[in-house]
Parts: structure tokens; sequence; C-alpha cells
């Protein structure tokens, strides 16, 4: 029954070799090799043990030759079952990981097979009368038997999941006791012992069978030299070591064998603890080298290559410390956004590699780029300004070349600020002074290089200061309008003006518009502002119009209000809460809005027109104004900038007599007269300015001539001067908007009009060419 069962178990061991292929295939080839082996030592064994009855020992020198021809076929079989569990899964990473596993397999086989011997022999002799008297095939059976143990329970204590290769290590030491029963039998002449060999070697074989059919791989063994396993050294050397007091407490003796088993117990402890070393150094060494990599990760620029802020830091703070003359330089992209926004991030990412391609290309071995983030790039040279002021006009010549992409060329120009070392060493110092003077050469128009100056520190307090007081100008009750009277021509009365913001601060003291205005801009406070300025000039307009002065307030109106889809309702509130009738407010939106995105402007200002109010294009002749944008934008005046009334010299009619008169300003008032706009002259100085637009036909002026920017009870007494009982009837007055069009939505804010708010002085002293003294002299 044993060798049918043995036979069987190799059969379907041998049928599943077909199933495998590669590495799988000449494992299970090993064990096929393995249950031959231990088939034939049991039909061997059977073959010569059965049957023989004779007293112990006494044929036991007959049958010591097959005794050996099994053992050794013992041994054989569990090498084969060695050899197939070092190629189990995650076992033969390395050369040297299968020695580490298979030396923690010797060590606990040495101490399986010392713990034996002790347990066997004298004076122990566990098995008393039935001890097996020692031979050589029993002694190599019982290695075999130690070794196929020891190291499958190592990797059963390894492996995951533990429940299919337990039952395999059980079968392969089953498999190998059985072979030393039967070698034991035939040494000693049991013929029973040889029985219960042959039935556990086949059970052993059949486990194997079982185990291994089923599954393309019985398990995956853990090797980690980091993993805390001692105790697979430690529990095996403290058996060995309490075997051996208790052997020397019996009076026991240690013979060849007790002596070679401790030598190959410590011999493999060393072993694989110098492995085990060897590995954790080389661990060791490939995290080094990891955070070496990571370190150098968490110093650059994963796109451009160069260092990034931490590591450019680090750099500027050694230079710093070992008092080295350096100097900073900080670039940055001009108009980089435009490239993300119209051409995608993928192209402004290629172009971002290509400048950090040309920084490296373009610097000495011994300067340091980086880049800072987005856009912004820093230089440090090792030097003083002499050395660095080439470098900075290489960069700004090599950076500012077209960069080729394949949809086409992209063209950039850069700014840069160069700032050197102080004598502090404070590098945050440092870095502040490179980003002020970097800032300045963004405000003087860019694709420039400009140095530190200490003034910068001063316009950037002073900017900062009026940014942060301007956010509760409103609520403290800073700001106030003036009004800069719009005069009808020749008569120089006034009919309208315009609403200017003026801010007084208790401890900056007047604030110029053109300093806040922009600062308004860029921190989104114009909004606020314009909020106020239209509410309070409606306010203001409703007062004189209920006094009954026949007069108009014109507001300046900022792209961003403009653009705001509440604007148009705002308006029409502010008209309604103070009751103003709609034609009395003027929106002006100064030429520069034109150019940013014509058909958006023309919806808004239609909206803003469909209220009533009328629309006013300011500072006509200084932007980029178009014959055919003029003719579609909805407005109802045009107001010619100053520099086509100052600039020209007015130049007498040809072939016929009359007064001089400025020939920009006549062709203007021409093309405003053939599109139905009513035309304003703006920036009238003197009385030769004046009797020039006169001259050109011009019904309405506004300038220093007829008034400053002064408070509005002031422009009232104007207007009450004007209408008094000997002043002359007008009867210029600016006309309702034309019908043939809607109205609109949002605006600019200027920065004020030109002088200063508190004179009220009109034009009485230079009107001697014009025929209104009285007039003049009651304003």
């Amino acid at each position: 029954m044993s060798g049918l069962v043995a036979a069987a178990a190799t059969a379907l061991l041998t049928a599943s070799v077909r199933r495998r292929t590669g590495r799988c295939r000449v494992a299970q080839l090993l064990l096929v090799v393995a249950a031959v082996t231990a088939t034939a030592g049991l039909l061997v064994g059977l073959a010569v043990g059965v049957g023989d009855t004779g007293h112990r020992g006494h044929e036991s020198d007959g049958h010591s030759g097959w005794a050996a021809v099994v053992a050794v076929g013992a041994v054989l079989s569990g090498l084969a079952f060695c050899l197939w569990l070092l190629r189990l899964p995650g076992t033969a990473i390395t050369a040297r990981s299968t020695l580490r596993l298979a030396l923690d397999g010797l060590v606990i086989a040495a101490a399986l097979w010392f713990v034996g011997w002790v347990l066997l022999s004298e004076p122990t002799r566990l098995l008393g009368a039935a001890t097996p008297t020692a031979c050589p095939a029993i002694l190599l059976a019982t290695v075999s038997t130690a070794l196929t143990a020891g190291l499958g329970l190592i990797v059963v204590l390894r492996a995951a999941p533990r429940r299919r290769l337990a039952l395999f290590a059980a079968g392969t030491t089953a498999v190998t006791l059985g072979g030393l029963g039967i070698a034991a039998g035939l040494c000693q002449g049991e013929g029973p012992l040889v029985l219960v060999g042959a039935a556990g070697l086949a059970a052993g074989l059949a486990a194997v069978a079982v185990t291994v059919h089923g599954a393309d791989s019985p398990g995956q063994v853990e090797i980690d030299p980091t993993r805390r396993d001692g105790e697979y050294a430690v529990v095996p050397m403290v058996a060995m070591a309490t075997s051996a007091m208790y052997h020397l407490a019996q009076d026991g003796r240690f013979d060849a064998l007790g002596i070679v088993a401790g030598s190959v117990e410590g011999f493999a402890l060393v072993a694989r603890q110098y492995l085990t070393l060897n590995d954790l150094r080389g661990y060791a060494g490939r995290l080094a080298e990891r955070e070496a990599h990571f370190r150098e990760l968490a110093h650059t620029d994963p796109l451009t290559g160069l260092a990034n802020r931490r590591g450019f830091l680090g750099e500027l703070h050694a230079r710093a410390q070992e008092g080295v003359p350096h100097v900073l330089i900080s670039l940055d992209l001009d108009g980089f956004k435009i490239v993300n926004d119209m051409r995608g991030h993928d192209v402004g990412d290629a172009v971002l590699a290509e400048v950090g391609r040309r920084l490296r290309t373009g610097l000495r071995a011994d300067d340091v780029a980086a880049r800072l983030g987005g856009d912004e790039f820093a230089v440090l040279v090792l030097g003083g300004s002499a050395e660095a002021t080439p470098v900075a006009q290489r960069l700004l010549d090599v950076l500012g070349q077209p960069y080729v992409q394949p949809d086409g060329p992209v063209f950039l120009s850069v700014s840069i600020g160069v700032a050197g070392r102080t004598d502090q060493v404070d590098v945050q110092l440092l870095l502040r002074h490179a980003d002020l003077a970097l800032r300045y050469a963004k405000q003087q128009g860019k694709n420039r290089i400009e140095r530190y100056d200490v003034a910068y520190d001063r316009l950037l307090r002073r900017r900062t200061t009026v940014e942060h007081e301007m956010r509760g100008a409103i609520g403290r009750g800073e700001l106030r309008l003036a009004f800069q009277p719009v005069a009808s021509l020749p008569s120089v009365r006034p009919v309208g003006a315009e609403a200017l913001l003026r801010w007084h601060h208790p401890e900056l003291g007047q604030v110029r518009p053109d300093e806040f205005i922009p600062l308004a801009e860029e921190s989104g406070m114009i909004a606020k502002l314009g909020a106020w300025v239209l509410d309070q000039a409606c306010l203001q307009l409703s007062r004189w119009l209920a006094d009954g002065h026949d007069v108009w307030v014109s507001v300046n109106v900022s792209p961003r209000e403009l653009h705001a889809p509440e604007y148009v309702v705002q308006v029409a509130e502010a008209l309604r809460a103070h009751r103003v009738p709609p034609q009395r407010l003027v929106l002006e939106v100064t030429e520069h809005a034109v150019a940013t995105d014509l058909d958006e402007l023309i919806r808004r200002l239609t909206a803003l027109r469909r209220t009533g109010v009328r629309i006013a294009l300011d500072d006509f002749g200084a932007g980029y104004s178009s014959l055919g944008q003029l003719r579609r934008l909805p407005i109802d005046i045009l107001k010619i900038d100053h520099s086509l009334v100052a600039e020209h010299e007015p130049v007498r009619p040809v072939d016929r007599d009359g007064p001089a008169f400025a020939p920009m300003v006549d062709i203007v008032m021409r093309l405003g007269h053939q599109l139905g706009l009513e035309v304003i002259a703006e920036g009238v100085t003197n009385p030769t300015e004046l009797a020039a637009v006169v001259a050109a036909g011009c019904r309405f002026g506004q300038g220093a001539l007829f008034g400053w920017g002064v408070p509005a009870e002031h422009l009232e007494a104007m207007l009450e001067a004007a209408t008094s009982p000997g002043a002359r009837p007008v009867n210029d007055r600016v006309p309702a908007p034309r019908a043939d069009q809607s109205r609109p939505d949002q605006g600019e804010r200027r920065s004020g009009g030109v002088g200063e708010p508190g004179s009220t002085r009109s034009v009485n002293q230079h009107v001697g060419s014009v025929d209104s003294s009285r007039e003049m002299r009651q304003a």
C-alpha cells in the first residue's frame, strides 16, 4: 500500500510538470526527482526489509549496504526538496538572499540535530532499549532529515500564506523521516520499523503531491534584511545551550559528532550575520544615495533643472557666511501670462525649460541660476558690479530672443533688477533689494535693467502706505469731489462740470490722483471709489438742479467698472436715488479703453445709454481710436485732448479774412459734426488757444482758462454769477442724446483735472480777444 501511494504521488507530480513553464517547470522537475528518489528508496527498503523477522542486529551486517542506499536516496530527495524551497518566489531575488535563507535553515537544522543527538545518546537514551545503534546510514539520514526540517521551518515562518507551505514542509519532513526509518530498520534488522518508515514516506509524498498539484505557486517568501528576525538564531542557540547543559548535568560526554554539530551552528550563525551586515550596509548605501537624490530634488526645479528657491537660498546663505562678494540678479519674464492664456501651459512650460537652458549656457561656471517660482528667476553672480553688469546685459539679450515652438515662435522680453551685497549679512535684505529693483524696472517700461537704489525703499513705503490708507479713506471722510467747469463758447458761461476725485490725508497730506488712482486699479479698490464718486456727483447735481441751475455733470469711468456686470444697475440706482434726469449725467470713457476690446466696449456703452445717460469719449487724439471705431461707438460727446489744442500753432484761413484757428481742432470738429457728436475742447489755457478753438467752431471748452477743479460751492457761485441779471443769456447748450443710438455700461476714472483745487480764477485776466468781458468778470 505504501508503495502504491508513493508511486501515485510521483505520477501526480510528474503529470503536473506539463502545466508548468519556464522556472516553474524546472522547480517541478526537482520535485519529481525527489519523489522518484524517495519512492526508489521506499521500494528497496520494502524489498529487503519486509519478512525479516530475525532478532535485532541478527542480519544487520547483511542489510547495512541496502540501508546506505536508502539513506543516500533520502539525502538526495531531501536536497531536491530543499532546492525547490529555495526557488520559491521571493527567495531567489539575489544569490545573497538565497544564501541567507539557506544559512537560516542550516542554523535550525544544526540545532535540531544537536538536540536529537543529546536526547538519543548516552546517558539520556530517550527511546531506551529501542534506541537504534549508530551506523553511517542512520547518521546520513538524520542529517538529511534535519536539513529538510530546518529549511522547511524557516520557509514556513517567512511565507504567506503559511497553511499551504506548512503542509508541504510537513510532507517533505515526513519523507525524510520515512527514509530515516527505513534506513534504521534495515540497519537494525527491524522489519516493522521499515514498514513504519515506508508508511511515513508514502504519506509525506502524498501530502507534497496534493499541495503542489493544485496551485501554480504554493506561497511567497519575504526576504527583508531590515526585518527583526533574530529569534530565528536565538531560539536554536537557546535550545542547543539548554540541551548541552542537560547533557553535562547527566554526566554525558561530547564526542566528535556533537562538537561538529556545535561548530556548524556557530559557523552558520557567523556567516549569516556577516551576510546580514553586508546586506544592511548595501541597504544603507542605497538609502544614502536615495537621500542624496531626494535632497537634490528638494533643491532643484524639476521643469528647468535649475536650483529652486530652497536651493538658491542655501547658496545665498553659504556665500554670505563665507563673506564672498556677490551680486543678486532678479529676472521676470514680461507678458508670460499671456503665453499661458493664449498658447496653453504646455507651450509655457516649454518656454520656461528653454529659459533654464539659456541661463545655464549664458552664465559662468561659478554663477548659480534658480527658478524661484512661476516666471521669476534669479542669478547669483560671484564678484562685484563690474562682473555682474555684463552678465545682466547678456541675459537681457539672450532671454529676449524668440522661443521657437511647433506652432510658431514666442516673443518675450525680460525685466531685470540688480542688487549688490550689503555690509550686513542679510540674505532676505538682498532679496528684497533685488525685488525692488525688478519692480522698478517693470514700472519704467519693462525690458530693461535697473540697479537698486535706496530711493526705491521710500517709493515702496509710500506706495504701501497709500494703498493701505486708501482702503479706509471713504469711511474716514477724507475724500471729496472737485468740479472743473465746462464753459460754452464764446460766452465762457459754465454749463457743466467734470467731477474730479480728491483725497486729503491727515498725515500724507494731499495725495495726488495720479498716485492713488493707479493703485486703486491694481488693488481692486477702483470699483468702490467709483461707486462713491458716482453717488456724490449725482447728489451734488440734484442739489444744483433743485436750485434752478441748468447744468450737467460728467463722471470718469474706469475700464474695470465698465466691465462689471452690476455697473448699469448701479448707475440707474444712483439716478433714481437722487432724482437726477439721466441726460444730465455724462459718463466719460478714455480713448485708451477703446484699444482693449471694442466689441465688448460697444455692448457695455449701449447698455449704459439705455438708462438715458450720455457717453463722452475722453482724451480723443491721445490714444488709438480709428475713424471706423469712432463711427461704431455709441457716444454723444467727443472731448478733444489738450495736446491737439496746445501743441499746434493757429493758422490763418487761406484766401479769406478771419481769425486764426487750430487746424487739428477744426478737423475733429468737422468729423464730430458729421457723426452727430458735440465736441468739447480740453486743456484751453490761454486766450490764443481760446480764440483758435472758437474760430474752429467749437462750442464748448474746458481747461485752466475757465477754472481749475474747485469745490462744489465755488462752482455754484460761478453758476449763480453766470445767471445774474447782468449776465448775457446763452443759447448754446449741450444737445440731448442722439435718437438713433441706445445707452451702455461702465468706464474709467481719470487721475484728475489739470491744476490744483482752490483757485476760482476765471478768464477775466485774458479775455481781450473775446466779446464777453462782463460775463467773465462776473464769473
